[in-house]
């Protein structure tokens, strides 16, 4: 049977809404949709491309505590209220996912307050869990 994990990052919004960060069932890890807000501060960018920076070391973050690294996103969501935004956001997530090459969907939807720009969530595959060998090509 599959362990369960449930994986908090502090954000209040977790507690109101009801919801993990991220849930690691066995050797996969799902990562709630991250917004671009600094979770130590609270502050949030204006500019698309540094929210979606935040994201990804929100993501990241998630993932280490799961025993999971960026390299071992499968899947990848992006959301944003502006489809016109995602291309500025491109050289920022090469940076993180440019040798990865997760399966990707971007999505154009409002999302919960309007200071977010991108959302971003992951499903990942801990490396090593079932034995089989990574290869990037």
């Amino acid at each position: 049977m599959a362990t369960r994990k449930l994986i908090s990052s502090g954000s209040a919004f977790e507690a109101q809404i009801g919801y993990s960060r991220a849930v690691v069932s066995g050797d996969i890890v799902f990562v709630s949709g991250c917004t671009g807000y600094d979770y130590k501060t609270g502050a949030i960018s204006d500019d698309v491309a540094q929210q979606a920076e935040q994201c990804m070391h929100n993501i990241a973050a998630a993932l280490a505590e799961a025993g999971a690294t960026v390299a071992d996103v499968v899947r990848v969501r992006y959301i944003l209220p502006d489809k016109r935004d995602f291309e500025k956001t491109w050289p920022v997530l090469q940076k993180w996912l440019g040798d990865v090459r997760p399966a990707a969907t971007m999505i154009q939807a409002g999302l919960m307050l309007d200071e977010m720009k991108i959302e971003i969530e992951v499903t990942a595959k801990k490396e090593g869990a079932s034995g089989e060998q990574k290869t990037l090509l």
